[in-house]
């Protein structure tokens, strides 16, 4: 590596400071807590209140999904045997800076939707702010390993304007509904990381030349990456659910858990079945079984039936498993597209098979079988029937007559909006954080998958099990560290 002046070594931290006092200037000047009401009494008896922000609606909830942020995404990538520091403390980094930046970018946003002057801040903007922090680190995932922190920063604070852009396209101008971000988060945050691996590969040999050693894992960095897994897999549900209301949620809930568990199934069945030896894959086990989460969660709340989310989950476990075995090699090795963590394979495949799920489901669904809360599940399309005493504009104030087959479209409108943002602005940002002020990492095996280019790390006893030997791994700068057997 080479010689680094004191102004570089310290850039990254003084960048942090720097856009922590921008968000503190910008919360004083332009947000304010929103008025919280404690209860429905005070909105209308016939239709309570759905915007309704009180701590009772979406704390409970919030807690899961903060959880799976902070706790499950961070394990979940603290697979490479080398890089566990990195993979959960720079993911707690990038949670706390994109909840922040989420938080005003897409208070912002609203703000000019709603012509307010202020972003009032509730529970469910902490819970949208979660959602964005989701798809950065996703994002994250893809690139790995291979950027260095004050990139990653750099990578979340434009993703998230991205993001919310094309948030805004989605659900204020072609008014399409997402309930679990399939689409806006994962889908999003896959191709949005895939787009800036691709403009990383020519500073990334890892791209030109797969099996890096150090890409690899050690046993116990596995059971901590299942450790990931499964607090994932148990809060799902909560992701998928936060943000509906009635039986909104209780579909949305019952449809995810039930996908899920066909999907632990599934995989377990298909990894044995692809190997020529009838042994599991522990990558499949990891990631694959989360597949039904993300394939159900565009239209967790339809009326999709419990055996139909079992069915979504089964398909998204299937072709998740393919992906890591087949679809993933054959892209790096035709594409030069590396992929760290599979994102295309847990989020980006399975999350188009959601949105297809989502504008079939939209398609062949009565719509009357929903009644009157076809409003919360598709804001756009009136219902098909009312009550006696109720008016379109006080069951449905969003509605815009909509079709039946037209939301279909929209459906799949938003699909291709969301894939041509993501592949837009991640080849935008993966150029721009190509630039030597922020800090790329060296081609080079030393720097590429590291802890020790950022860490300070300690001594490490390690038991060499083939040479039954102690090796002593001693604190020292990233290229003259001792290899460790991964």
């Amino acid at each position: 590596m080479a010689e680094q002046t004191v102004l570089e070594r310290k850039r990254f931290a003084l960048v942090v400071l720097l856009f922590q006092v921008l968000f503190v200037i910008l919360f004083a000047l332009f947000v304010e807590y929103a008025e919280v009401e404690s209860s429905p009494a005070s909105t209308s008896a016939k239709r309570p209140n759905p915007r309704l922000n009180s701590i009772e609606r979406f704390y409970p909830m919030f807690q899961d999904v903060h959880g799976m942020m902070f706790i499950g995404f961070g394990f979940l990538m603290a697979f490479l045997g080398r890089y566990g520091y990195s993979s959960i403390g720079l993911n707690f980094l990038l949670g706390a800076f994109v909840v922040q930046w989420a938080t005003l970018v897409l208070g912002f946003f609203h703000q000019h939707a709603s012509y307010s002057e202020q972003v009032a801040l509730s529970i469910e903007n902490m819970l949208t702010a979660d959602f964005a922090a989701a798809a950065v680190m996703i994002t994250f995932g893809a690139v790995l390993g291979k950027v260095s922190a004050l990139q990653l920063l750099i990578i979340a604070f434009l993703e998230i304007i991205f993001f919310s852009v094309n948030e805004m396209i989605g659900i204020s101008e072609l008014k399409v509904v997402d309930i679990g971000g399939s689409m806006f988060v994962h889908t999003f945050g896959a191709y949005f990381g895939l787009a800036v691996s691709l403009a990383l590969a020519s500073r990334t040999r890892v791209a030109r030349k797969p099996g890096s050693h150090k890409e690899g894992s050690v046993y116990h960095s596995d059971l901590f990456a299942m450790i990931g897994t499964i607090i994932l897999w148990l809060y799902w549900p909560s992701f998928n659910a936060a943000l509906g209301e009635g039986d909104q949620r209780h579909r949305a809930v019952i449809n995810t858990y039930y996908s899920l568990a066909a999907c632990v199934v599934v995989t377990f069945a298909v990894s044995s079945l692809i190997d020529k030896d009838s042994k599991l894959d522990i990558v499949h086990i990891q990631n694959a079984t989360l597949a039904g989460g993300v394939a159900i969660g565009n239209s967790a709340d339809f009326l999709v039936e419990p055996w139909g989310a079992m069915l979504v989950g089964s398909l998204g476990a299937i072709l998740s498993v393919l992906g890591y075995k087949y679809i993933q090699p054959f892209i790096q090795r035709t594409l030069k597209i590396h992929d760290t963590c599979g994102v295309h394979n847990l989020h980006g495949m399975p999350g188009i098979l959601a949105a297809i799920v989502a504008v079939l489901a939209t398609a062949s669904i009565d719509p009357a079988r929903y009644k009157t809360s076809i409003c919360t599940v598709y804001p756009a399309m009136s219902p098909a029937s009312l009550p006696s005493n109720a008016s379109l504009s006080e069951i449905c104030p969003d509605s815009s007559d909509r079709s039946q087959g037209a939301q279909a479209l929209y459906q799949f409108a938003a699909l291709v909006v969301t894939l041509s943002v993501a592949l837009v602005g991640g080849s935008i940002t993966g150029f721009i954080v190509q630039l030597e002020i922020f800090n790329p990492l060296q081609d080079s095996e030393e720097e590429l998958f590291e802890d020790a280019v950022l860490w300070d790390m300690p001594a490490v006893e390690k038991n060499d099990a083939d040479q039954g030997e102690l090796l002593q791994i001693e604190p020292q700068a990233a290229p003259d560290r001792v290899e460790s057997s991964v």
